[in-house]
């Protein structure tokens, strides 16, 4: 539950932060006019993605148990890029997302209502489909029978939303370099799993060898289903009984990738270090925005 807790709180956030910074930047600009295409736009966005999310869950539910386990973890391996690409993006460009977005804004305010609608859906719906498919691989591969894991992602998003609405009010105030840092680097960790788990998935289906090849087996100590074999199924993906190929898949991504991720040169201002943003900097209120 945790785990889908973080997903929905990482996602959400970010998007939430996008619609605060174009709201914010009307209201500071005197377009107030201009914010009924931008809620439009974002509410196309939200469909398309609740959408995507149905079509993937009951979709998937009218396939063979085969195509389900094919579809289940090439689809997480997917959503593991995405996410990994996400995170590393997000750490890189956190500092100026403001900027970009007011750049963007100003051009579509230029060309119409049209325009606004899209850069509204355009800037919301790429991370709307990433959740999506994040929470989809995700909760199909921490599933336990329950619907904590979906409890755990609905916690996380509202989370999200109210504090993108304490960030506009100006009433919160925080290092979203270190916040994204610190998120990012556990929802790697959620990724190693997703994605060992997806390539147990493609074992199932006959694509990958090595289904009985277990790398070890302690679910006499610990049992899948004693709280704390779920608790650690929830939060890290654990699995008892892992494969040779989940093991090795596992290692291969989560070392190197938050290697890279936590190294404080190459992936922030390309000069070698990372640049925090200041605190004045990170609190998107309508009465601060420019």
């Amino acid at each position: 539950m945790f785990s889908n807790y973080l997903i929905g709180l990482r996602e959400g956030l970010e998007a939430s932060l996008v619609v605060c910074i174009l709201i914010a930047y009307l209201v500071k600009t005197g377009r107030r006019d201009a914010i009924k295409p931008i809620w439009a736009g974002i509410g196309v966005a939200i469909a398309i993605a609740m959408g995507f999310g149905c079509a993937l869950e009951f979709g998937s539910q009218e396939l063979t148990f085969q195509a389900q386990e094919a579809l289940g973890g090439s689809l997480s391996i997917v959503a593991v890029g995405l996410v990994t690409w996400m995170v590393f993006w997000m750490r890189r460009t956190a500092r100026n997302l403001r900027s970009e977005l007011h750049g963007k804004l100003d051009a579509a305010l230029k060309l119409g209502t049209g325009a606004l609608v899209a850069t509204a859906f355009l800037a919301v719906g790429r991370e709307g489909l990433e959740t999506a498919l994040f929470v989809w691989a995700s909760v199909h591969a921490a599933s336990d029978g329950t619907p904590r894991p979906l409890v755990g992602v609905a916690l996380g998003l509202a989370t999200a939303v109210l504090l993108g609405w304490l960030f506009y009010r100006g009433a919160l105030k925080i290092n979203l370099a270190k916040f994204f840092t610190w998120t990012g680097g556990m929802l790697v960790v959620v990724a190693a799993g997703v994605l060992a788990y997806g390539f147990h998935d493609l074992q199932e289906a006959d694509w990958v060898p090595g289904l009985n090849d277990l790398a070890f087996d302690i679910s006499g100590a610990i049992p899948p289903d004693s709280w704390y074999g779920t608790l650690l199924k929830g939060v890290f993906n654990f699995q008892p009984d892992p494969t040779v190929v989940q093991i090795t898949v596992w290692a291969l991504y989560l070392v190197p990738v938050l290697g890279l991720f936590l190294s404080p040169v190459g992936f922030a201002s390309g000069k070698g270090k990372v640049k925090e943003p200041d605190e004045q900097g990170t609190r998107p209120s309508a009465a601060s925005q420019a």
